[in-house]
């Protein structure tokens, strides 16, 4: 049994999944290529806000590289912190 609660009226709706194990699953690699893009998108802004603010464009892309190692790298850690924590997982 799965719950979903509407949180415009805060009423659940209690409901059976049936077929559970057909639901789409993400494909890993498509998670990594939405991972990849998603960082690709925030590094360009982070580029552009960097240029704006120093007027410089290779310090811009400097603090976007390191903006982009090191955001990889914690949320690598992010998750795997959340994949420890039971709570929301379906058993």
């Amino acid at each position: 049994m799965s719950q979903t609660v509407d949180y415009t009226t805060g009423e659940a709706d209690v409901y059976e999944v049936e077929n559970a194990s057909r639901l789409p699953k993400e494909n890993i690699k498509r998670s990594i290529l939405k991972t990849f893009s998603w960082r690709a998108l925030g590094t360009i802004t982070t580029v552009v806000v960097s240029y704006i603010i120093t007027g410089t464009l290779a310090l811009a892309f400097s603090i976007g590289g390191i903006e982009l190692i090191s955001k990889l790298v914690l949320y690598f850690f992010h998750e795997r912190a959340w994949n420890q924590i039971k709570w929301g997982k379906n058993e």
